[in-house]
C-alpha cells in the first residue's frame, strides 16, 4: 500500500495541504502535553511551550505557502484553459461564424474562411457574401438541434445558437460520401413475372415455346448485364433479380425500357407477352427484402400488370410502365377458385356486411346485392351497408324498387346499424373499391379490418388494407358486377338464385361502367350480361334506372359548356367555385366529352357536396388517366380514374391538374 501511494504524484499545493493537516494534529497534541506537563514537570512544560510556539509558526508558514501555491495553480490552469479555447477557435476543424441581429458577419475562425475564398466578408451581410449560406442560416435559426445541410460542394452538420449569434459548421463531406456509397452498394431484390405466359404457351408447339423462352431469357440476361445486375430464371414464368442500388437507379432512369422491348417484339410474333416486376431495397434483412419484393410484385399485378413497382423501406412506391390497356388474362379457373374461397370464408362467419365506396354508383350497389345473394345461397345472413344520404338519382330509383321487396329492403342497413350488429366473427366485404379511406362504412372497416374481403376491378393503389383475408382484383374486367356474375356458376344449385331486381341492378352496373358496352368490354363481359339476362334482368328497366333527371341533365350540360382544350386531344371542364356538383354528374360529363370528335381524354374538376374538390378523368384507352390521377393522390383504371383533394379551390386543383398532365407528358 505504501508503494502504491508513493507512486501517486500530487500537485504541490495538495502536498502542502497534507503537511498543514499533520502540523495541526501535532499542534493539538503539543498543547495537551504542555497543559499536562505544567502539573507534573514545569521544566519540561517550558520546553514543550517553546516547541509549541515553533510549531504554530510552522503552521502559519505552511498556510501561507498553500494559499500562494493554490493561487498559482488556479491562475496557471485558467491561462491554459483560455489558451486552449483560443487555439481551438483558430485551429480546430470546425467552422465558427459570429453574426449580429441583421445577419452581418462579425467574425469567422480561420477554418471557415477557406470556404469563403479570398473575399473580404467581415461586416458584410451574410446573404451578400454567400446567398446560399445566408438562406440556410436565416431559415434554420429557430432550431438548436444538429442539422445536415448542403453548402457548395460540401455537406455540413450545422448548429445555430441564435441567442448569441453563432453558427457552428462541421464538414462531414467525407462521411456523407461514405454513407452515400454504402447506400448505393446495398442489395436490391426483384421478382420478374411473365404476366400471361400460361395463356400464351398452353396452345404453343414445343419448338415455339422453346423459342419464346430463349428469347425472353436472353433479353433479360443482356439487359441485366448492361446495367450490372444479375438475373436468374427460377420458374417457367418467373425470374429472380439481384442488383445494387446504384444499378437500380440507372435502370429507373431508363424507365425499365425492357418492358416495351419484350412487349413490342413478342407482339410482332402474335404472342404479346408482358412483364410485371416488383423490386425492394433498403432492408438489412434479406428475408424481409424478398417478402417486400413479392408484395411489390403483387401490387404491380393488382394494377393490371405490364409494369414495375419499386419501393424502399418507409418510402412511397414508384411505378413504371402500365401505360397500355391490360389484356384479358383472367380465366374461369380463377373465378372458380375465388368463388370456392369465398364460400369457405362464409362458413367461418356469423354475419356478412358488404359495402361499396362512398356515394355508390350502380356498379357498387349491384355488386353488393350480388354478394348478398351468394351469401344467402350458402345459408348466411348478409347485409348491404349504404349511407342513404349519399345516393345519386339512379341508385335512389333502385332503392325505391327494393323498398317494394321486404326481404331485400330489410337487408339494406346504415353504417351505424351495421356497426351495432357486427361481432368478432363477422366478415366485411368491400366491393368496387380497395381503399379504406373511401369505403362506405369507415367505422365498420376499422372494427373488422382483420376480417376483410376485397372484390374490385380497379387497379390496386398504394393505399390498401394490411392483411385482407381474400383479394379478388381484376383490372381486366369491365366492372365488379361482371366479376361477381361469374361466381354464380359455382354456387349451390338447389337454392334460389338471383331474382329479377338483383339481376337488373347488376346488369345496370355493367352498363354504367362500360358506357352501354362501348368501352372496356370483352367476351366475358357479354357472357356475364347474358347470364344476368337469363336470370330475369330487364334491359328496359335498366334504361329507366339510368335515366337522368332534368336537374342533373342541366348541370351536366352546364359543365360541358365550360369545356376548353388542354392539349390537342385533352378536354377540361371546370365547375363554379362555390357550387357543389354531384360526383356522378361530373363523371357523366367526362364520359360525354369522349363522344366528341378529336377528344381522347377528358377531365372534369368540380366542388363536391363534402366540400372537397373532385377530378373525374376518362380516356378512350390510348391515354393513361390513372397515372395522372395518381400524381394528385387518386387512382382508378387506365381509362377511368378520379381523385378528391382537401383544402384547395377549384382553380388551384385545375392548376395542379395541368401541371400533372405536363409532367406526365414530359416523362413520356
Amino acid at each position: 500500500m505504501k508503494k502504491l501511494f508513493a507512486r501517486i504524484k500530487l500537485p504541490a499545493f495538495l502536498e502542502d495541504e497534507r503537511l498543514l493537516i499533520v502540523s495541526a494534529v501535532m499542534l493539538v497534541l503539543a498543547a495537551l502535553d504542555v497543559i499536562v506537563a505544567f502539573f507534573i514537570r514545569p521544566l519540561v512544560a517550558v520546553l514543550l511551550l517553546l516547541f509549541l510556539i515553533g510549531l504554530v509558526a510552522a503552521v502559519f508558514y505552511a498556510l501561507a505557502t498553500i494559499t500562494a501555491n493554490t493561487n498559482k495553480y488556479i491562475s496557471d490552469l485558467s491561462y491554459r484553459i483560455k489558451r486552449g479555447e483560443q487555439e481551438a477557435l483558430i485551429k480546430m476543424p470546425v467552422g465558427i461564424l459570429i453574426y449580429d441581429d441583421r445577419l452581418n458577419i462579425e467574425w469567422a475562425n480561420p477554418y471557415l474562411q477557406q470556404y469563403f475564398g479570398d473575399q473580404d466578408f467581415l461586416g458584410q451581410p451574410l446573404s451578400v457574401v454567400d446567398p446560399a449560406l445566408g438562406e440556410l442560416v436565416a431559415g434554420k435559426q429557430e432550431s438548436n438541434e444538429r442539422q445536415k445541410i448542403h453548402w457548395g460542394d460540401h455537406e455540413f452538420e450545422m448548429i445555430i445558437q441564435k441567442s448569441i449569434g453563432v453558427v457552428y459548421l462541421m464538414d462531414i463531406t467525407r462521411y456523407a460520401q461514405i454513407e452515400a456509397q454504402a447506400a448505393e452498394e446495398r442489395v436490391a431484390i426483384g421478382q420478374i413475372f411473365l404476366d400471361n405466359y400460361d395463356e400464351l404457351t398452353q396452345t404453343m408447339e414445343d419448338q415455339a415455346r422453346s423459342t419464346l423462352n430463349s428469347y425472353v431469357t436472353n433479353q433479360l440476361t443482356d439487359w441485366a448485364n448492361n446495367f450490372g445486375m444479375f438475373v436468374k430464371r427460377i420458374g417457367d414464368d418467373r425470374f429472380l433479380l439481384i442488383a445494387y442500388v446504384r444499378a437500380l437507379k440507372k435502370v429507373e432512369k431508363d424507365k425499365f425500357h425492357i418492358l416495351d422491348v419484350i412487349r413490342e417484339e413478342t407482339s410482332k410474333q402474335n404472342f404479346p407477352l408482358t412483364l410485371s416486376v416488383g423490386i425492394a431495397y433498403g432492408e438489412a434483412d434479406l428475408g424481409q427484402l424478398a417478402l417486400t419484393s413479392q408484395s411489390n410484385l403483387d401490387l404491380a399485378l393488382g394494377r393490371g400488370g405490364d409494369q414495375v413497382v419499386v419501393r424502399a423501406k418507409n418510402e412511397q412506391a414508384r411505378f413504371y410502365g402500365g401505360k397500355t390497356n391490360p389484356m384479358e388474362k383472367r380465366t374461369r379457373v380463377r373465378a372458380r377458385m375465388i368463388s370456392g374461397a369465398l364460400q369457405e370464408l362464409f362458413k367461418q362467419t356469423d354475419k356478412i356486411f358488404v359495402t361499396g365506396h362512398q356515394r355508390p354508383d350502380m356498379d357498387s350497389v349491384g355488386a353488393a346485392l350480388g354478394i348478398r345473394r351468394i351469401a344467402q345461397m350458402n345459408g348466411k345472413e348478409c347485409y348491404v351497408v349504404i349511407e342513404p344520404d349519399q345516393l345519386h338519382s339512379d341508385v335512389q330509383r333502385l332503392m325505391q324498387l327494393i323498398g317494394k321487396d321486404p326481404d331485400t329492403a330489410n337487408a339494406i342497413i346504415t353504417p351505424e346499424a351495421a356497426l351495432a350488429q357486427a361481432t368478432g366473427q363477422s366478415l366485411f366485404v368491400m366491393v368496387d373499391h380497395s381503399k379504406p379511406t373511401i369505403t362506405g362504412a369507415p367505422a365498420l372497416y376499422d372494427r373488422l379490418a382483420a376480417r376483410t374481403v376485397i372484390i374490385d376491378h380497379h387497379r390496386r393503389g398504394e393505399e390498401f388494407p394490411d392483411n385482407p383475408m381474400l383479394v379478388y382484383i381484376e383490372p381486366y374486367a369491365s366492372s365488379t358486377c361482371e366479376l361477381i356474375a361469374e361466381m354464380f356458376e359455382y354456387q349451390p344449385t338447389n337454392v334460389a338464385g338471383l331474382n329479377k331486381l338483383e339481376a337488373t341492378a347488376m346488369l345496370a352496373g355493367i352498363t354504367v361502367d362500360t358506357r352501354n358496352f362501348s368501352l372496356r368490354t370483352g367476351t366475358r363481359t357479354f357472357d356475364a350480361a347474358s347470364y344476368l339476362r337469363s336470370n330475369g334482368a330487364d334491359s328496359l328497366l335498366t334504361q329507366n334506372l339510368l335515366k337522368e333527371n332534368v336537374d342533373a341533365y342541366i348541370q351536366k350540360n352546364h359543365l360541358i359548356d365550360s369545356v376548353e382544350m388542354i392539349t390537342a386531344n385533352m378536354a377540361l371542364c371546370t365547375g363554379e367555385e362555390t357550387k357543389p356538383y354531384d360526383p356522378v354528374i361530373a363523371a357523366q360529363a367526362a364520359d360525354t366529352l369522349l363522344s366528341l370528335n378529336g377528344i381522347e381524354a377528358s377531365f372534369v374538376v368540380t366542388r363536391r357536396p363534402d366540400n372537397r374538390i373532385g377530378v373525374s378523368a376518362r380516356s378512350l384507352g390510348d391515354i393513361n388517366v390513372q397515372v395522372i390521377m395518381e400524381r394528385l393522390g387518386g387512382g382508378g383504371h387506365l381509362s377511368n380514374a378520379a381523385t378528391q383533394i382537401d383544402g384547395k379551390t377549384v382553380t388551384q386543383v385545375t392548376t395542379m391538374l395541368r401541371e400533372a398532365i405536363a409532367d406526365e407528358q414530359a416523362e413520356n
